[in-house]
């Protein structure tokens, strides 16, 4: 290395430059902008960990229960992933596609998640379609084995199979889709617990909260989703763009929200069908409901319908607004803005004003016998409170269990982790240059020792 090795100052310097070097090199690497800094259409969490899955049952790899994983999803492709379940423990399994902002998708594209048993039987499975908006952004399936009095199959314990498919038409994309796959363990309640749906709830459409509005930028993902409380909240959306937020909502709590679109300036004289779509998500990552709207360039609003509080034995109701409400925690919202909108109204982002509202008192939470994985993800404590009050991210205030959002960072890192995150981004062939900076770092601890 010449002079660069000379001296103390010299060798730092010299570490540095080669640690800049490499990281130039790993911008002009393809898609290394986007780690570097450029808007991603979903965040990851840093803790998922990398799962490929398998065509057939036979030797797929194994998912636990409180992880998260990342994996991917081919056009048309079915793959498989495998549990070891106990007797005792309810189990939901997530998958969140994610296509490419320039993807195309028609209205029966989608995403199934199955879970069988050994036997080839099947526990449950739940899909999500793009529907009508035919506009790409994540969507999350899911599917559950139940384990409870009410239940009569897939209660042994045993090894059980997660089942990932891609629904697809003609006239949708090629490319593959990135898919975060999340797995969450319940433990059973004491005996005795009821296993009956209500039969009656306040169903009235609740009144969205009125004032002015307070500015909350939405994250990309279950992973960054930005904390809210009841009231109301401002943000800007592009075209093509979605935007998640999470809401504390404890045992015996009403949810309710909606989103309206602000009015564009110009523009043609015509509409675009749902063009904003909004979405609620359980703490599971199940869906509850729905809500789109069209969108002409004045003023327009997607509200939920009115969902049941929050109670454990929701989960026994045939309706599907019901049973999505059957625990407590971080409930999601999602709202994505169909690129459409552009071709009309222009690229410019438009006003989101967001009215939610959270009503009733808390109460207790059934007598859980065992911990649930990832921990605490069942209740509301008084960190979630203020989490919502301030309006953390869910990497700020530790995502509920699931670990902080890739490229979040934590504050008080060294160069090396930052360098060593951005050359992760960039894919296997940046590989080589993690050698490079690690050589560079050894040599100048051994200098200094020396």
């Amino acid at each position: 290395m010449g002079r660069v090795c000379g001296g103390r100052a010299a060798l730092a310097a010299g570490a540095a430059l080669c640690v800049g070097a490499a990281l130039c090199v790993v911008t002009a690497l393809p898609g290394a902008a986007a780690a570097a800094g450029g808007p991603s259409p979903y965040v990851f969490a840093d803790r998922a960990l990398p799962v490929e899955g398998a065509k057939k049952s036979a030797g797929s790899a194994s998912l636990t229960p409180g992880s998260t994983y990342k994996s991917s999803l081919a056009r048309g492709g079915k793959f498989y992933y495998q549990l070891r379940l106990d007797a005792t423990e309810t189990v939901y399994v997530s998958a969140t596609a994610v296509p490419g902002p320039d993807s195309r998708v028609v209205y029966g594209d989608g995403v199934e998640v199955s879970l069988q048993d050994a036997s080839g039987n099947n526990c449950n499975s739940q899909d999500a379609r793009f529907g009508t908006s035919q506009s790409p952004r994540p969507i999350t399936a899911w599917a559950v084995r139940e384990v409870g009095p009410a239940e009569n199959r897939c209660k042994a314990a045993g090894t059980y199979y997660v089942v990932v498919e891609r629904n697809t038409r003609p006239g949708s994309s090629t490319e593959t889709w990135d898919t975060e796959l999340r797995v969450v363990s319940e433990p059973g309640v004491a005996k005795g617990a009821s296993t009956l749906p209500p039969d009656s709830w306040n169903s009235a459409s609740p009144t969205p909260p009125a004032g002015e509005r307070t500015e909350r930028r939405g994250g990309t993902g279950y992973n960054d989703a930005r904390a809210l409380r009841a009231g109301v909240w401002g943000d800007r959306i592009e075209p093509g763009q979605t935007l998640f937020y999470r809401v504390p909502v404890d045992w015996g709590q009403q949810i309710s929200a909606s989103a309206e679109l602000g009015s564009a300036s110009g523009g043609r004289d015509e509409y675009v069908p749902a063009a904003l779509v909004m979405s609620l998500s359980n703490p599971l990552r199940a869906r509850v409901d729905e809500a789109d709207t069209a969108y002409d360039g004045k003023q327009s609003t997607a509200a939920l319908d009115p969902l049941a509080p929050v109670a454990y034995e929701n989960r026994y109701s045939p309706i599907d607004g019901v049973t999505g409400t059957r625990v407590a925690g971080w409930y999601y919202l999602a709202v994505h803005l169909s690129p459409k909108v552009a071709g009309q109204f222009g690229k410019r982002p438009l006003d989101l004003t967001l009215r939610v509202g959270v009503d009733g008192s808390a109460k207790e939470g059934p007598a859980y016998a065992g911990t649930a994985r990832p921990a605490d993800l069942f209740s509301v404590s008084g960190r979630d409170e203020e989490a919502a009050e301030r309006g953390e991210t869910a990497a700020a205030s530790g995502g509920g269990g699931d670990g902080t959002a890739s490229g979040s960072g934590s504050g008080g890192g060294s160069v090396g982790r930052a360098a060593m995150r951005v050359v992760a981004a960039s894919g296997f062939g940046a590989g080589a240059l993690i050698l490079v900076i690690l050589g560079v770092w050894t040599l100048v601890g051994r200098r200094r020792a020396a």
